[in-house]
């Protein structure tokens, strides 16, 4: 019962830091059109470290924001690939892959 907690959880968690990862970066482009106080670019990539990299993916293609940065054309997408393999790795050594 434990492991389905923590899965639900953790479900939770990647749900909720990539939406509100994503209009973080809407929110900056937004501010950046009318020369408003922005949101840190360390700010934006920590989201997309933490758990948040879908939506920030998502954040730089539909909101067009941060395209031409190059930590973010190409940190972002590096960000996803490791994620994704650490997740692979997990589960692979709790089994739920085998």
């Amino acid at each position: 019962m434990l492991y389905q907690d923590f899965l639900h959880i953790a479900i939770i968690y990647f749900v909720a830091i990539n939406v509100v990862t994503f209009f973080m970066y809407g929110i900056d482009k937004w501010k950046a059109k009318r020369s408003k106080w922005r949101i840190s670019e360390a700010t934006l990539l920590w989201m997309a470290v933490v758990g948040g990299s879908i939506g920030a993916w998502l954040g730089i293609k539909i909101w067009h924001h941060k395209t031409m940065h190059k930590k973010f054309k190409y940190g972002v997408p590096a960000i996803i690939i490791l994620q994704i393999a650490i997740i692979v790795y997990i589960a692979l050594k709790v089994g739920i892959l085998q």
